[in-house]
């Protein structure tokens, strides 16, 4: 194992040229976070274009190489991590850290015009709330011919096709372990059929009338692929920025606050605005529900496209909205990628979100006031993705603009 963590160990340990926004991030939480817990006396001295080292963190890295998983979980860094938790009133336990294991769960496969869509399964919401995206806008093609890209009647449609999509997500996605999660009804053929019939394309469907169809952002990610054409498309988080702000200390890494990602109390929006029921519920040893969607497409089991982003509950939007540039739009992949993106997701109610990096066009935003849509551009710009395409004689990837992201094609 040390060869794999070698390269992390040697960045924390010597150090690394802190980038800009890394640097903005961190000065917003140090007054947030100011006397509630020990963030600036790990993150205080960080400044934008100098050297930051953790060598606490080294010093663990260095132990998960040498003893494995075994040292998070039962060793020296599983003790340091509950001393954390004793000291901030939290609720772990070395009981708790030794009885966890992680989910391995199959990957959700559904056919997609001539290629297959591979994304994660509950309890991330990401790849049927993707599936559905895509299989509505297939089933309302009609309503799209002609509609340019970005235009008000182009926003108009897609939010007519998330506000559906959201409201299932709040109604029936949940850990499977603690809940039965419709994953075939949901995606079933004639499902989406009845649920493209409520489209209305050409005024709002009021918000309240959107129900759940059946009856009864500071992430990470990257897509790899290799010279024999094995794909991966990894999204990991820690919720906010920086997690908690909580560092374990001895250990020297940051707490997730990925308890933001139940649904408290039913129908009370966490941090991202998006609402949940009952079967995102808080319960001991449940997994909560995430909007991460890590992806390939595949046609005749040759990958096509591998890509993900960070974001929040605006990843699967994002996610959507480069795959129909791609595919729909036939945009090159680097232009799929920059082109500007916005969202919806049920409630706020009629809120388009807009992002700083490329909002829509000032006729469009008239026009969707006019249509009586509220525009919102947030503080953050929308995702982040990294995706790699695959044609019969090129491999293109393709980097984020918005973000400090590499892509990089090494030839062999």
């Amino acid at each position: 194992m040390n060869g794999y963590v070698a390269p992390a160990i040697h960045y924390a340990e010597t150090g690394f040229i802190v980038a800009e926004n890394q640097y903005q991030y961190r000065a917003d939480l140090l007054q947030q976070l100011e006397g509630k817990t020990n963030f600036a006396q790990y993150f205080g001295a960080m400044k934008a274009g100098e050297n930051f080292k953790q060598p606490e963190l080294a010093d663990t890295l260095k132990r998960i190489a040498a003893q494995g998983p075994n040292d998070f979980y039962q060793g020296k860094t599983a003790q340091l991590l509950v001393a954390e938790m004793q000291r901030g009133k939290g609720l772990i336990t070395m009981e708790d850290l030794a009885a966890y294991r992680a989910g391995w769960r199959e990957a959700l496969v559904t056919p997609w015009q001539d290629k297959q869509l591979i994304s994660a399964p509950p309890p991330s919401s990401g790849g049927i709330a993707l599936a559905q995206l895509l299989g509505l806008k297939q089933r309302r093609s009609s309503d799209f011919h002609g509609v340019t890209h970005n235009s008000s009647q182009y926003v108009h449609l897609i939010a007519e096709l998330e506000k559906r999509v959201y409201a299932d997500r709040a109604e029936y996605l949940g850990d499977p372990g603690f809940v039965k999660v419709p994953q075939q009804q949901l995606l079933d053929s004639n499902y989406l059929d009845q649920r493209a019939k409520e489209i209305n394309p050409l005024n709002i469907s009021a918000t309240k009338a959107i129900k759940p169809g059946l009856e009864g952002y500071h992430t990470t990610h990257f897509s790899i692929l290799d010279k024999h054409g094995n794909a991966v498309s990894n999204t990991y988080t820690l919720n906010l920025d920086f997690g908690s702000g909580v560092v374990v200390q001895g250990a020297g890494f940051l707490l997730n606050n990925e308890m933001d990602d139940f649904s408290a109390k039913p129908g009370v929006p966490n941090v991202f605005g998006v609402v949940g029921n009952d079967a995102n519920a808080i319960a001991p040893g449940k997994r909560m529900l995430s909007s991460m969607t890590p992806s390939l497409l595949v046609k005749d089991n040759q990958v096509e496209l591998v890509v993900g982003t960070p974001g929040g509950s605006t990843i699967i939007t994002s996610i959507f909205q480069v795959i129909t540039n791609l595919f729909d739009f036939d945009m090159p992949l680097q232009q799929a990628v920059a082109a500007a993106r916005f969202h919806h997701q049920l409630l706020p109610k009629d809120q388009i979100t807009m992002e700083p990096y490329s909002p829509l066009s000032a006729e469009v935003q008239q026009q969707l006031k006019k249509k009586g849509y509220k525009l919102h551009t947030q503080g953050w710009n929308l995702g982040d993705v990294q995706a790699i395409q695959v044609t019969a004689t090129t491999v293109k990837a393709a980097a984020d603009p918005r973000s400090r992201g590499v892509a990089k094609v090494i030839q062999y």
